[in-house]
């Protein structure tokens, strides 16, 4: 028997929208000769999806060893509720009724949320930019916070031990990052990023 969330000591409670983004992947089997089709689906639920509020970006992996030999999407939103209408729409519904035809069995879905997204997740399989990418990014955005909450902070912050001002600062930057920050420099940069 499955224990209850109240059971579970790892469930992540939260109230609605305090989860941060949603990340959900998608694998599918596609048929042997509809792959073009499938392409071209792929780039018009793209599209489709991007006309939704709180739409982060996606990314496809082709198939390969890595994917199981499958095609992978993977789409984030800002939030569970954007991410919800999106999935609940007619519009994505009718996409989906295209794919009669081009893809054997049922699809796989996986979904993460918040914090989780600073790690790898073997489970989950996102997709990153270059390594010198996102380490150009984070030093940017990293150094643009410290700057900024030292200044803004400076006289409270003088007054602390420095092992306090430190954890504070770090405490204020990662949450910052992490549910602010992050989601919209990764939306204002994913062409650079993610190509």
């Amino acid at each position: 028997m499955k224990p209850s969330i109240t059971e579970n000591p790892h469930a992540n409670i939260c109230q609605p929208g305090d989860e941060g983004a949603i990340t959900v992947s998608i694998s599918r089997k596609v048929k042997l000769g509809a792959e073009q089709q499938y392409e071209q689906w792929v780039s018009g639920v793209i599209d489709a999806a991007s006309t939704y509020k709180g739409h982060l970006g996606t990314s496809v992996l082709r198939p390969s060893s890595a994917t199981k030999h499958e095609y992978v999407i993977i789409y984030r939103f800002d939030s569970y509720e954007n991410c919800l209408l999106w999935e609940s729409s007619t519009l994505r519904q009718q996409w989906l009724d295209k794919l009669d035809g081009l893809v054997e069995g049922a699809s796989t879905t996986q979904r993460g949320t918040g914090l989780e997204f600073w790690f790898d997740l073997p489970e989950l399989p996102i997709a990153k930019p270059s390594p010198w990418k996102m380490s150009l990014v984070l030093i940017g955005v990293v150094y643009i916070l410290v700057m900024a909450l030292n200044i803004i902070f400076a006289s409270f912050l003088d007054t602390l031990p420095l092992w306090l001002r430190t954890l504070s600062i770090v405490c204020a930057q990662v949450l910052l990052m992490t549910y602010f920050v992050m989601p919209k420099v990764t939306k204002l940069l994913k062409k650079w990023l993610y190509y």
